[in-house]
């Protein structure tokens, strides 16, 4: 074996980009690192990875030490190994994306979190270590989702409305939509279902309720079922080098 101990010499970290809605919102979970490297840094849930642990055993282990959220299903995205992403040495890490209803879980940070904390995506400042470009590839990875798969409705609550969908995909997509075209797109899915309620304890007009049927999306994805929205007039126009 002495011929590959240079090859033995790497470490394994996993790190959770976990994307969350809220008031018209798209958020990050960060933790702020409460030891060196970058201690007092935000940064993504990360750590490493045990001699004899699988990568997603580590990075549902990870998740939940570092900020309490368990039972969340986790997606691999990309690896990252520059070679000098970490000071300590070679560290290789895999990243993991999941989508979750903030409402449905209460942050408990531990270990070498200071804080756990919900932060706008759109927001994010200079992050611990290579975890801006793993936050940018796991926000890319959404916007293919989003607009292959109805993705989006696993941010929203149960009972939502057309507006709160409408923001919901503005700001995974960066763009504006057309209120009227992007209802009658959602709407001739007939993947809503109308749920003949309204608002309750809102300060403007009450808005109707729907909910995703899932089981109706089921059906057409055998179909080759697209879930493209167009972008707003102007955009398109922007696009196709007309002058809005």
């Amino acid at each position: 074996m002495t011929g590959f101990d240079n090859f033995f010499k790497s470490a394994f970290t996993v790190d959770n980009v976990i994307f969350g809605f809220d008031e018209g919102d798209l958020k990050v979970l960060l933790i702020k690192r409460g030891e060196e490297p970058h201690k007092g840094m935000w940064a993504l849930p990360g750590y490493f990875v045990y001699p004899k642990e699988d990568l997603d055993t580590a990075a549902n282990r990870v998740l939940e030490e570092l900020t309490g959220l368990r039972n969340v299903f986790l997606e691999q995205v990309k690896t990252f190994g520059a070679v000098n992403r970490h000071p300590f040495g070679r560290v290789i890490t895999v990243s993991y994306f999941s989508l979750i209803k903030i409402e449905d879980y209460s942050l408990q940070p531990a270990s070498i979190a200071r804080k756990a904390q919900w932060h706008s995506v759109a927001k994010v400042k200079e992050l611990a270590f290579d975890h801006n470009d793993i936050l940018s590839a796991c926000f890319s990875r959404l916007k293919w989702l989003v607009r292959l798969r109805p993705v989006g409705f696993e941010l929203l609550p149960p009972k939502f409305t057309l507006t709160e969908l409408q923001h919901l995909y503005e700001a995974i997509l960066e763009t504006s939509l057309d209120k009227r075209n992007f209802r009658k797109k959602i709407l001739s899915m007939n993947l809503l279902v109308d749920l003949n309620e309204w608002q309750e304890g809102v300060a403007h007009r009450p808005a109707k309720l729907y909910r995703f049927d899932p089981d109706k999306y089921h059906q057409f994805q055998a179909e080759g079922f697209n879930f493209e929205l167009k972008e707003s007039k102007r955009k398109e126009r922007r696009s196709a080098g007309i002058n809005p």
